[in-house]
């Protein structure tokens, strides 16, 4: 007998509650936009395809003052 057949089954954990990194995401107001970010990557491959996408999410960070929040600068 092998080992792979004496170990139990492994249970699907039902993961529908936010992680960290989603609630951070939700707190800042943007959570649309960076999935349409992510979404938009993630079907090209290339942020530079992304352009549309990434502005959107730029726009809204402003917008909702994580700039201050986080201190980003722009270049």
């Amino acid at each position: 007998m092998s080992g792979k057949d004496q170990n139990p089954p492994v249970a699907e954990v039902d993961d529908d509650e936010p992680d960290e990194w989603d609630k951070r995401i939700f707190s800042t107001g943007c959570h649309a936009e960076q999935d349409k970010m992510n979404d938009c990557y993630f079907a090209k491959k290339d942020w530079r395809l992304c352009k549309k996408e990434m502005e959107a999410f730029r726009e809204c960070w402003k917008r909702q003052g994580n700039d201050q929040r986080t201190e980003t600068k722009d270049n």
